[in-house]
């Protein structure tokens, strides 16, 4: 495949940046021109993820077909949240304009036209390249139609046992209401005629999503292969050639599938909801009945039944996306079931830092120094340890966490159940509003109450994001405190896939404002005296400002300043300012950002002191960290907080400082090994567009190097992992 140019890619996706004058003391800083709109910058970084996929030799083949799952699944989140939420403003007849210039339907407009195009991009990639090199390597995606009649019949049968029993036909017509679709349901549009009355009749089948979309053949009776292909059916294939069998004595003219996204934003008016558990039930159940957003269908599908469905589905035109070959693709990360080794990346086994001190006693570990794990390279075991070690101690008197994104099958959570039946003061805060993880939180918030931990469902008109963990223990008759503070969420299955960091430490002035933290989320504290601290919605923005601006005056004042900010969002208009001055004032700001980046970097006389880099690769990059010079005294902070306005006023989020001399070297060394990478880096450019970064010799893989240095501490760490 030919690469694609990102200035076709992205075409006008801004008004044309004014030149201006370096010279001029007080430019106009909010200019539209100044800023990247925060939708096309997603769409931006979708595309550094898709280009995973699009470009041979990055990744082993199972991996690239990861990355078409991941785009589209991405995709779909954009259009729930996102696009359904432009789309309500259109509805709504809004006109105001964004920060860089764009009205809700300019924006839409824009959105069409780049997702169209990533679209088709994605497809000649599954398509001309993916799928035909799976098959060569012994895994191929047959159609029903291309087997033999001894394995159509084999799978027919097996649709007869497997699948029709779940299937329910839903006929449309003068006595049958349009049906109902649910979010994200891939669907089959069928066209029937009577063959009594040659009367023409339309019929919606659901493709059931409690059965894989991937049928693996081998493992179907009859199907008769030796092992040495795997082949692949998509079931809706194998439901379109049987719908013979759901409409008896009818003639199946004609099938289509189509699939429908709806707004799954979930709206809670928090001061009339007095039970929020049952609030966000109900906002769960409700995510299927949304307005739809997207219409996906096959270019072959005739007039008649595409306007049968935007008529009833209530679309226009831009809400219909006609996509060649399969829809929903998200299905493909199915493909990393197979045993296939030499087709997937090489496993990582991350190294436990806490197993090299050789103490069993977490807490005296904690007690020599303060600790710093970078996962995945180190082990998230050390996470789970720490709460495990708590719940069992017979001297830790009191547990409390934050709890955000947890997963299915929580260890950490079981630690704090076990901890409440113990007898400890077990207080956790349970952020039910965790978009799409909600579901589990409600789970695992009632098994918490259920054993007699006190959960906290949150702050009214706020999200925890926080990341927070708080142990009392007592030691020589006294209470001693110990914390956990990350950049990433309590769940040992993202601790394997998400760069975080994990800061332990038993800081008596760290630990009186974690403290305080605690009392105002679980009771009526407005204490807001945080002196180390950033807390959001309280200080943060504030204080990132000040620091920033001190960079500005050091720098005039010729002593050392430089700004190194890694996060997974920038979109705040008044901290891009604040950047933007300091640049102005000659410092030298580089800023890694994974995802949305609305600030324009290398603007003359403006951004020309900063560089932006995104850097996606095997693993999620997902820490925050802010370094400042701070003329040789340098000042590192860490947490869950992005520079967003949601991050910055709408949620509880903490950034807390390092004060070990040694770590915060160890994290801007960390840094600047990213800001070096050459070969999972991308640069953002004055016209928000971003261009791969292809560097000489040597090259380098920051997250490569990393894992490398993670397997030779293990090699030489003197301890056998268990």
């Amino acid at each position: 495949m030919e690469p694609i140019n990102p200035e076709t890619l992205f075409p006008n996706l801004n008004p044309t940046i004014h030149d201006v004058d370096g010279n001029d003391p007080s430019p106009d800083l909010s200019a539209p021109s100044l800023y990247i709109n925060r939708e096309l910058s997603w769409l931006h970084f979708n595309q550094r993820v898709l280009e995973e996929a699009t470009r041979p030799g990055l990744h082993p083949l199972i991996e690239r077909a990861k990355f078409i799952s991941i785009f589209s699944s991405n995709l779909d989140e954009f259009f729930m949240i996102r696009v359904a939420g432009i789309e309500s403003q259109v509805d709504a007849g809004i006109q105001k304009r964004t920060v860089d210039g764009f009205t809700p339907a300019e924006q839409l407009e824009q959105i069409r036209s780049v997702v169209l195009q990533q679209l088709k991009q994605r497809h000649g990639c599954l398509y001309d390249d993916i799928m035909p090199e799976l098959k060569q390597n012994g895994i191929e995606f047959v159609r029903f139609s291309s087997l033999s009649e001894k394995r159509r019949q084999a799978l027919s049968d097996y649709f007869r046992k497997e699948i029709y029993p779940v299937l329910t036909p839903l006929a449309f017509d003068t006595g049958h209401p349009f049906p109902f679709m649910s979010n994200l349901s891939l669907n089959l549009a069928i066209e029937l005629e009577d063959r009594e009355n040659a009367t023409l009749k339309f019929a919606r089948v659901k493709v059931p999503d409690i059965l894989p979309r991937l049928l693996k053949l081998n493992d179907i009776d009859g199907f008769n292969n030796d092992g040495s292909v795997t082949s692949f059916l998509w079931i809706e294939d194998l439901i379109e050639n049987n719908l013979c069998l759901l409409f008896p004595k009818m003639k199946i003219v004609q099938c289509h599938q189509f699939r429908i996204i709806r707004d799954a934003d979930i709206e809670i008016e928090e001061d009339e909801a007095g039970d929020l558990l049952k609030t966000i039930e109900k906002g769960v159940r409700s995510r299927r009945y949304g307005n739809v957003v997207r219409l996906d269908i096959s270019p072959k599908m005739p007039p008649f039944v595409r306007n049968l469905l935007m008529k009833n589905l209530e679309l226009d035109e831009r809400n219909v996306y006609e996509i060649d070959g399969t829809l929903g693709l998200s299905c493909l990360i199915e493909l990393l079931r197979l045993e296939r080794p030499e087709l997937k990346d090489e496993p990582f086994i991350p190294f436990n830092a806490f197993k090299e001190t050789g103490s069993t006693d977490i807490f005296s570990t904690i007690r020599l120094k303060d600790r710093l794990l970078h996962h995945p390279y180190d082990s998230f075991q050390p996470v789970v340890d720490f709460i495990s070690y708590a719940a069992s101690d017979p001297d830790v008197l009191s547990i409390k966490q934050t709890l955000y994104r947890v997963g299915s099958n929580s260890p950490i959570v079981k630690a704090l159940m076990k901890a409440a039946e113990l007898g400890k003061q077990v207080a956790v805060l349970v952020e039910l509003k965790a978009r799409f993880d909600e579901e589990n939180n409600i789970v695992w918030a009632r098994a918490l109450e259920d054993v007699g931990a006190h959960v906290i469902y949150g702050l009214p008109g706020l999200k925890t994001h926080a990341k927070l963990t708080l142990v009392v223990r007592r030691e020589h008759q006294k209470l001693k405190r110990y914390l956990h503070l990350g950049t990433g969420n309590y769940n040992p299955a993202t601790g394997k896939l998400y760069t975080d960091y994990s800061y332990f430490s038993d800081d008596e002035h760290l630990a009186d404002e974690v403290s305080e933290l605690f009392n105002a989320l679980t009771g009526y504290s407005k204490y807001t005296g945080y002196n180390h601290l950033l807390v959001s919605p309280i200080n943060t923005r504030e204080r990132m400002i000040e620091m920033i601006e001190r960079e500005a005056d050091l720098h005039r004042k010729n002593k050392r300043s430089r700004i190194v900010m890694k996060m997974n969002s920038l979109v705040d208009p008044k901290t891009i300012k604040a950047l933007y001055r300091a640049s102005r004032a000659g410092v030298r700001i580089d800023l890694i950002v994974r995802g949305i980046c609305c600030l324009k970097p290398g603007i003359p006389g403006i951004s020309d002191n900063i560089r932006v880099i995104s850097i996606i690769g095997r693993f999620l990059e997902h820490s925050r960290a802010y370094y400042f010079a701070n003329g040789g005294k340098p000042e590192l902070y860490l947490g869950s907080a992005d520079i967003m306005p949601r991050n910055l006023d709408d949620r509880v989020e903490t950034l807390f400082p390092v004060f070990d001399r040694s770590l915060v070297r160890r994290v801007s060394e960390d840094l600047e090994l990213q800001l070096s990478d050459n070969e999972k880096s991308w640069q953002i450019e004055p016209d928000g567009t971003c261009s791969q970064i292809i560097g000489t010799a040597p090259k380098i893989n920051s997250q490569f190097l990393f894992m490398k240095k993670s397997s030779e501490r293990e090699r030489t760490s003197g301890y056998k992992k268990q």
